[in-house]
């Protein structure tokens, strides 16, 4: 029986990811499995993607996530902290608001992530401004679909706008915030902007005190 030919992968540029991570989970995850979600993930973000320069970067990224969540999954050592994944429609403005809010002040005792289930090609840039005026690390934030495995893995579900699209899995714990949408709000609206983000704060007071690890 021949071997099976590899898989052609999307941009060329996506093989140095995947032995980043092949090296970093050795002994957890298979290379096959690596390759496998590396390449879906390019090809979920290339799908929304309007300018595809950091897409192989993002891939990496997003993979990694989906990783340390199958980790999780399986109860691999060093994975129990809560994990709090946030999700909307388009990932650019409210979930993108209450994940960085919540990394800002859980301090390192929440894993948390957010999503969405249609996600748009960037992040509103109001919502950048109200954040880095909060004092929150917004950095690396980029919109990113919804996978399983960070459902899977989550101790709370936190929707925020995604309304019936969002998977709901048993044993999993699902919460909503009604919080008003931002998107498309013009810089001219920033004050309204700021009065949504200290709406989710006021909510992540509420969350942070029901969390035994924070």
């Amino acid at each position: 029986m021949t071997a099976s030919p590899p898989p052609v992968l999307p941009d060329d540029r996506l093989a140095s990811g995947i032995a980043r991570l092949a090296l970093h989970y050795r002994g957890r995850f298979s290379a096959e499995t690596i390759q496998r979600l590396v390449i879906d993930s390019y090809e979920r973000l290339a799908e929304h993607a309007r300018v595809r320069t950091h897409l192989v970067v993002l891939a990496e990224h997003l993979t990694t996530e989906r990783l340390d969540a199958l980790a999780h999954i399986e109860g691999a050592p060093g994975c129990g902290l809560p994990r709090v994944p946030f999700v909307c429609s388009h990932n650019a403005g409210r979930s993108q608001m209450a994940a960085a809010l919540l990394a800002h002040r859980a301090g390192g005792h929440v894993v948390v992530s957010s999503a969405g289930t249609d996600p748009a090609a960037e992040v509103e840039p109001v919502v950048a401004q109200t954040l880095t005026e909060a004092g929150a690390d917004f950095a690396d934030a980029f919109p990113k679909p919804l996978t399983d495995e960070v459902v899977q893995a989550a101790d709370i579900v936190i929707t925020v706008g995604c309304g019936d699209a969002c998977p709901v899995l048993p044993g999993r714990r699902y919460l909503d915030w009604p919080v008003t949408d931002p998107e498309g709000a013009p810089i001219a609206v920033v004050r309204h902007i700021r009065h949504i983000r200290d709406e989710i704060d006021a909510h992540i007071t509420e969350l942070l005190a029901s969390l035994p690890s924070t």
